[in-house]
């Protein structure tokens, strides 16, 4: 049993990383650059009214059913980028693109 929780604990620490990195140099279509581009918008503290051009040029490259499979790895937008997540998700309908229905 021991051993069973030990493998678990690593692949979840596995998991974490993996995301880290693939976070670090974009993700779903939405390099670093567009991801920080959108950060004002979104941030934790102080978010701006409305997401910048080059935000909306970013998310309208993005692959956002991709997206909206990370929306539950918080933890990870706002360490990396301290981003509210639900705000992130409002961004791509005041850009005026459709998030998939499902997300």
């Amino acid at each position: 049993m021991a051993k069973a929780q030990a493998i678990g604990a690593l692949l979840a620490v596995l998991v974490v990383l993996a995301m880290s990195a693939e976070v670090a140099h974009g993700i779903c279509n939405l390099s670093s650059d567009g991801i920080r581009a959108c950060q004002p918008a979104a941030a934790i503290r102080n978010p701006t009214d409305q997401p910048s051009a080059a935000c909306c040029a970013a998310l309208a490259g993005a692959n956002l059913p991709c997206l909206c499979r990370y929306k539950n790895a918080a933890g990870v937008w706002v360490r990396f980028y301290k981003i509210d997540i639900n705000r992130a998700m409002g961004l791509p309908g005041k850009c005026g693109l459709a998030m998939p229905a499902n997300c």
